[in-house]
């Protein structure tokens, strides 16, 4: 049986999310390219926070919307890793480059869920 969601904070996507903000501010606290520190860390923070954000609005829309937002701020974030990485800012860029597709995935397949719920309702 599915446990009942009744607030943000049971979404694993959230869990995830701030699981990966906490990860990003522990790996970027040594940095000294401060601009791109602050970008990655405002991503990262914006994926639980959307999600979050979304979810009180009690609509499926707004959710949908801000879970999309939640999307393209992991995009955002991915992007970021992935320079970091290249350029050697970061060590464990590979292993967060894969959180952030996992997450993205999964951030995904709940927009899907909610897409055919409004689809059925407008039926």
């Amino acid at each position: 049986m599915k446990q009942r969601i009744e607030k943000f904070e049971d979404l694993s996507i959230w869990q995830e999310g701030v699981d990966l903000a906490s990860e990003i501010y522990g790996t970027l606290s040594g940095c000294k390219d401060y601009g791109m520190r602050d970008q990655m860390q405002r991503a990262a923070v914006s994926i639980p926070s959307n999600i979050a954000e979304g979810f009180e609005r009690q609509t499926n829309n707004e959710f949908l919307r801000f879970l999309k937002i939640a999307k393209g701020s992991c995009g955002e974030l991915r992007t970021q890793l992935i320079i970091s990485n290249k350029i050697r800012l970061i060590t464990n860029g590979d292993e967060l480059i894969d959180k952030t597709r996992t997450l993205s995935s999964k951030i995904q397949k709940l927009i899907s869920y909610r897409e055919k719920i409004r689809k059925e309702n407008k039926s």
